[in-house]
């Protein structure tokens, strides 16, 4: 809980056995959340079982595999099911530290910024960090691409550590976005449309063999959609909408803090 707010962790899970639990204590750590829901996305390992040994751990386990996007939709309807206020979303194969979990949510329960991403780019140590050369040149320029496209100004659009408010959650339609791995960033383009800022707070980047990953050929696929959804987004401002950017967006002042 933070200031009266119901804070709830998702965690979409595939293949987590080795890290989970490792990322749940330290999220427990951090004395804020109120509740943890893992979805399982028909991993094989043993995910399913060490998430139901955890003390206070909601577990969703789809029939079929949904694919990452599919995964995020369910954790965000179970979260609004819960009853959460701030929902951050953080993968447990722990990647990304829970450690910045208190510094996201009052970002948020502070009314700063409706969402906040952890970015790996912000500090300048991802390549440091055990970033692969190709993915971090790939992420730099789809990264200029996307906020031309966007008019925005963010470091990185392809973090998997994110916190959102319960407004966007409730506002996005998120049922035509993609199941695959450019869900993430259909996300973000559709914060941008509804109006809302997003902030973003420096992440320690970490590779290892048990952090989850994408291979060349998804991640060109990827490339590819993040570029379509700019192009999307930028023809529904010239006023051919889509089902991913509708007619009339927000329009106006900016909801939450305005970007630098």
């Amino acid at each position: 809980m933070y200031r009266d707010k119901k804070v709830v962790v998702v965690m979409p899970a595939y293949n987590a056995a080795r890290t989970l639990r490792k990322t749940y204590s330290e999220v427990r750590e951090q004395e804020l959340v109120d509740r943890i829901i893992l979805v399982d996305d028909r991993s094989r390992d043993e995910t399913v079982a060490i998430a139901q040994s955890l003390d206070g751990v909601l577990v969703h386990v789809h029939e079929e595999n949904k694919g990452y996007g599919g995964n995020q939709k369910t954790c965000y309807r179970l979260a609004l099911e819960a009853g959460a206020d701030i929902v951050i979303m953080i993968h447990p194969d722990h990647q990304y530290t829970p450690k910045l979990i208190p510094a996201m949510v009052s970002i948020i329960g502070n009314g700063l910024h409706p969402c906040v991403l952890g970015s790996r780019i912000l500090g300048g140590y991802a390549l440091k960090g055990g970033m692969p050369v190709w993915k971090y040149v790939a992420n730099r320029f789809l990264t200029l691409a996307e906020n031309l496209l966007l008019s925005a100004k963010l470091s990185e659009y392809h973090t998997g550590y994110r916190a959102f408010s319960q407004e966007i959650l409730r506002k996005l339609d998120l049922a035509h976005n993609s199941d695959d791995f450019v869900f993430d960033n259909q996300m973000l383009a559709q914060i941008l449309w509804h109006g809302f800022t997003i902030g973003e707070v420096s992440c320690p980047t970490k590779y290892f063999p048990e952090a989850s990953s994408i291979n060349l050929r998804r991640s060109i696929k990827y490339g590819f959609g993040c570029l379509a959804t700019g192009l999307k987004y930028r023809t529904a401002k010239l006023g051919i909408p889509s089902r991913l950017f509708p007619a009339q967006p927000a329009e106006g002042e900016l909801r939450g803090a305005a970007q630098p």
